[in-house]
Order: C-alpha cells, then sequence, then structure tokens
C-alpha cells in the first residue's frame, strides 16, 4: 500500500524535507501568528502511548506518501519538486500540532470526571454521617415520649378518684401556697395545689377490692406542706407572682422559701434503719424502739435481720417486719416515719426500699461523714419529739429515675425495672484497659462524645459525692437540676454541666465502641453496657424528703463546714503591713 511503501523510505523524505527552502518554509510557518499555535501549554504534556503514537504515524504518513509521489515525478525543473515536498511538510507539521493542542484536553477532562467522583463520594459520606445523627435525635425524642407516657400511666393508676375541695379551704391553701395532704377520711384531693401528698407521700387508696395489709397497723398519719420564709414557723407565707408593671418584670425571691411539713394526723407507725455490723448502733436502736413503744404507743417496723437482733436482745421488744416483697412493696401506704441510725449509706439504702412515694426520714447520724443526717444520736428523746409534734423543716431530694435500654430490645417496649438513685448513676470502664466511650444526648440534641474514664449523672444531693471527687460544683440540695461530671476525661476543655431538672438525658454506648461500659447505681447494681446499649436518666416524681435539724441551707452548710473542712484556713494575724 501507499502507507507501507513511504515508511520503507524514510531517507527520501529526510533528505527532501533537509534541504534549505524547506527550512525557511517551517520557520515562517513557527513564526506565523497562529492561534492555534499560541494556545500551546508551553509545559510537559501527557499523551497517550498506544493510540496517539498511531494517529499520529497514520497523519505523517498520508503526508508522506505525497511526498514520495510527487518527487518520482520530479522533472528536471527542480522547482516544482521544492514546492511540493514543502507543502507537504507544513500539512505534517500542522497535524501533528493539532494533535498535540487537543491531548491536554481529553487529560484534563479526565482529571475533572476523577474530581468530580471523589467529591460524590465525599457528599455521600457527609449526607450519611447527617442522616446517623438525625436518626439518633429522632430515637432519643421517641425514647423520652414513651417514658414520659409510661410515667403519666403510672400516675393516672395511682391518682384515683379525686374529689373536690371546697372553695373555702382552696381559697385558704392558695392564698398559704400550701402543699396539702388529704384528711384521714379524705379519698384525693382536685391537684390544684402544687405538690400534693399523693405525689410526695402517698396514702393508701381505698378500693372496692382491697389489699390485706400488715398487721396491727392503722390509717397513716396525714400531714400538710407549706412555703416557709426562711425558716420560719410563724405560719407567714409568700406567694410566688411574676408583676408585669411598667414594663418590668420581677419575681419573689423563690431562695428565701423553706418547705415545712405539719402533721394534721397524730404519727402511729416508725419505721427504723440501721447501720449493719455496729454494736453501738444496736443498742440505740433496742433503746429507742422501747422508749417509742412506752411513751409514745408508737408501731415499729424494722428489717427482718433487725428484728431477729431485737428478739435476741430482748424478747419484749414485739417489732412488725415484711416477709417477701410484696408487703414491702406496701411499706409506704402504711408507715408513717422513718428513723435512720448510721450515715449517708443508710439514707441511701433507706430510700432504695421505696420504689415509690418516700415518707420522711429523719437521719440521726452514727456514721463517717453525715451530709444528709443533721440530728445527734444523744439528743434522740428531743429530736423525735420535736418531729412528731411538728411542724419541722424537710428538704426534697431528687432522685434519678434510670431505664437499661438493650440493644436487642430497643424497639419493644423496656421490660426491665427502672432503678432509682439518689445519690448518682456512674458509667465507667470497669476492667477494661481502653476509653470509655459515650455518646450523650439532652432530649434530642446531641451533648458530646465522652473519651476518658467514665460520666457521672449526680443529683445536687449527690453533688459532695462521687462527682465531687471527680471536679464537680457543690450544689444546694433543693437547687432543681442534674449534674453532668466527666471521670478523668481525655480533653482538657471538657468541663461539668449543670442541667436543669426537666431533661432526660441518653447515655448510649456506640457500635464503635474498643470495649464494653459498666454503670453503677448508688455504688451499687453494676450492669454492662455493651455497644448499642443505653441508658436513660431523667429526675422521679417521687423524692425523699429529709427532716432538719434548723433549716435547708443551715444543714447544708454545716455539713460542709464540718465533713469537709470547706475554706478552713487561719486567720490572718492583725499586726503587720497596713494601709
Amino acid at each position: 500500500m501507499a502507507t507501507d511503501a513511504a515508511l520503507s523510505q524514510p531517507d527520501r523524505a529526510t533528505v527532501t524535507l533537509g534541504e534549505p527552502a524547506h527550512e525557511e518554509a517551517v520557520q515562517q510557518l513557527v513564526q506565523q501568528p497562529d492561534s492555534r499555535l499560541r494556545s500551546l501549554n508551553p509545559g510537559p504534556i501527557p499523551i497517550p502511548a498506544a493510540p496517539s503514537s498511531r494517529s499520529l504515524l497514520e497523519k505523517v504518513s498520508d503526508q508522506t506518501v505525497n511526498l514520495d509521489l510527487t518527487a518520482s515525478h520530479q522533472s528536471e525543473n527542480g522547482s516544482i519538486s521544492t514546492v511540493s515536498s514543502t507543502v507537504s511538510s507544513v500539512e505534517s507539521e500542522k497535524a501533528a500540532y493539532e494533535f498535540l493542542a487537543q491531548t491536554p484536553i481529553k487529560s484534563t477532562d479526565k482529571h475533572l470526571v476523577e474530581f468530580s467522583e471523589a467529591m460524590r463520594t465525599v457528599a455521600k459520606a457527609l449526607r450519611q454521617v447527617a442522616e446517623g445523627k438525625a436518626a439518633a435525635q429522632a430515637e432519643a425524642a421517641e425514647w423520652k415520649r414513651k417514658y414520659e407516657l409510661e410515667t403519666a400511666q403510672k400516675q393516672q393508676t395511682r391518682i384515683k378518684d379525686c374529689g373536690t375541695c371546697t372553695d373555702d379551704n382552696l381559697g385558704k391553701m392558695t392564698s398559704q401556697l400550701s402543699l396539702e395532704a388529704p384528711a384521714s377520711d379524705q379519698t384525693g384531693c382536685c391537684g390544684n395545689h402544687g405538690i400534693c401528698s399523693h405525689e410526695v407521700l402517698q396514702d393508701e387508696v381505698p378500693g372496692p377490692n382491697p389489699r390485706p395489709s400488715l398487721s396491727m397497723v392503722g390509717r397513716k398519719a396525714s400531714f400538710r406542706l407549706s412555703w416557709g420564709c426562711n425558716g420560719n414557723k410563724n405560719g407567714q407565707h409568700k406567694h410566688d407572682f411574676v408583676s408585669f408593671e411598667k414594663g418590668d418584670i420581677t419575681t419573689a425571691e423563690r431562695s428565701s422559701k423553706q418547705i415545712l411539713l405539719k402533721w394534721e394526723s397524730r404519727p402511729q407507725t416508725v419505721l427504723f434503719i440501721t447501720k449493719p455490723n455496729s454494736n453501738s448502733v444496736r443498742v440505740l436502736c433496742a433503746e429507742m424502739v422501747r422508749w417509742l413503744k412506752e411513751h409514745k404507743n408508737i408501731n415499729v417496723f424494722v428489717e427482718p435481720w433487725v428484728s431477729k437482733e431485737l428478739l435476741t436482745d430482748d424478747s419484749n421488744n414485739t417489732v412488725q417486719t415484711w416477709d417477701n416483697d410484696d408487703d414491702k412493696k406496701m411499706l409506704h401506704k402504711k408507715v408513717d416515719l422513718i428513723v435512720t441510725l448510721g450515715g449517708d449509706g443508710t439514707v441511701l439504702w433507706a430510700a432504695s426500699l421505696f420504689k415509690g412515694p418516700v415518707p420522711p426520714v429523719v437521719a440521726f447520724a452514727m456514721g463517717s461523714l453525715g451530709f444528709m443526717t443533721p440530728f445527734p444520736s444523744e439528743q434522740y428523746r428531743d429530736c423525735l419529739d420535736n418531729v412528731l409534734k411538728g411542724p419541722f423543716s424537710i428538704t426534697l431530694r431528687n432522685r434519678l429515675q434510670c431505664h437499661v435500654i438493650r440493644d436487642a430490645a430497643k424497639d419493644e417496649i423496656v421490660t426491665e425495672e427502672p432503678i432509682l438513685v439518689l445519690n448518682e448513676v456512674t458509667i465507667d470502664r470497669g476492667i477494661s484497659s481502653y476509653l470509655t466511650y459515650l455518646e450523650c444526648y439532652c432530649d434530642s440534641s446531641f451533648v458530646t462524645c465522652v473519651q476518658g474514664d467514665g460520666l457521672i449523672i449526680s443529683t445536687t444531693s449527690g453533688s459532695t459525692a462521687y462527682s465531687l471527687a471527680a471536679g464537680g460544683s457543690m450544689v444546694h440540695p433543693q437547687v432543681p437540676g442534674i449534674l453532668f461530671t466527666p471521670i478523668c476525661p481525655h480533653s482538657l476543655s471538657f468541663r461539668p454541666l449543670i442541667l436543669p431538672e426537666y431533661v432526660t438525658l441518653r447515655i448510649q454506648v456506640p457500635y464503635n465502641s474498643r470495649g464494653h461500659a459498666w454503670a453503677s447505681f448508688d455504688g451499687k447494681d453494676r450492669k454492662q453496657l455493651a455497644p448499642g446499649d443505653a441508658l436513660i436518666c431523667s429526675i422521679s416524681p417521687w423524692p425523699v424528703p429529709t427532716a432538719c435539724l434548723v433549716d435547708s441551707t443551715t444543714d447544708f452548710l454545716r455539713s460542709i463546714h464540718e465533713g469537709l473542712h470547706w475554706n478552713l484556713r487561719k486567720t490572718q494575724t492583725l499586726d503587720g503591713p497596713r494601709d
């Protein structure tokens, strides 16, 4: 073929292009202002190997064929051959430059395609992250709704046949901002007085089929809770109000209020909770039981193991106890008052016996620190006299209600019984050597990811316990809030938080966590949390009312001064430099 002939005679084409006339024509072609030549990139141009060489070779070969044909018919006058050769070489150069000019554009298109594919991959990953976060927030909101619905259903089952108070009583209660429990002959209240007795300390609700009660126990005593001013017991009460006068919004001083408890019927039953393995506690318990029965005609309940000790020490001490869990669940309907002999741990144990309403707690200090035990055991007669007569100040200590949600049952109704804690719930790494990795949500909002030794979710009563040791603040027990305190976080900016009491916290172990987490509730009942499991925490509707020796604030300040020696320092001497 013509192409093969041209490729087989390279010397003839080379010789013809090497003449001086041909070189001048090429120089003129290079110097002319061609836009295609100016648009060439002076830098290195990537050229595909196989396809590009073949295409270039075909273009050059066609021009070489024309060159050879012109040369073969060359006449004596050599100018015709020269002109034909010049034109052929010029066209070959143009074809080569045109091909080279097209190659970078194709390469650039290829790079743009690769870049667009990478951007699409990144956008897809970001979209998946956003969808995962939205799904987690929606799931947290759904669990909150389920728990609120469950709590409302439980309260509705406990509150029955709510009666109607008279207008006179209602006006009197509203003016005093009192929280009144139903009298012994009432079945309920209208629920318009704020915190009523069925919300704090629930009396037994009579029904068509009453449950068999424990023996030798009469009707529960009724009482009234009211707001006092700075601990005063003179019956003068303040009102909460908001005033919109001349554009200024003012409120009453809520911090000056102290809750008072006044008995409306005489207490008849007292439950004793004692610290185990203490001879001094056992002796004092027997003495106090004897004094209450002989001088106050009070029925006494004790734990089963305490009942055996009292019968061993004194056969005349007749006390009551419970035989099974069903009887223990009914204690709040029979017990008017709880007396604890021990430290703060004894108060925690007493609160754990009540999954619902808790009777008032009178805590005698026979432990170590005693943040919640203000009464001296040496003066138990005077202290119990004042409490049984009333009125006396109390502190409503909030409890946390905790639910463990297993990953396998997250789409089902929670079957595990909720756990109530008075101090704190702790999520730590247990025996694992890896950092604890936890995702935290507040209602439907993402809070943070915890990477460290763990996390403490504490009540304000527990602010002087484990949370304090981990760097949390000390908070007055009547401040409504939830403490969010990390344990040794691997971060320089992770500071503790105090959240409002109405929020619901969700602590979840993510699927990419290296290890399991462990949750403990008031230092006991440890539960393992596997990847995918979650812990839901919210404020329980059943607080623990503890009696105050003076008032809530005085007792709190005394506890941190005497128990922790807070801000204890030698006083600066008078002599020295002066202004």
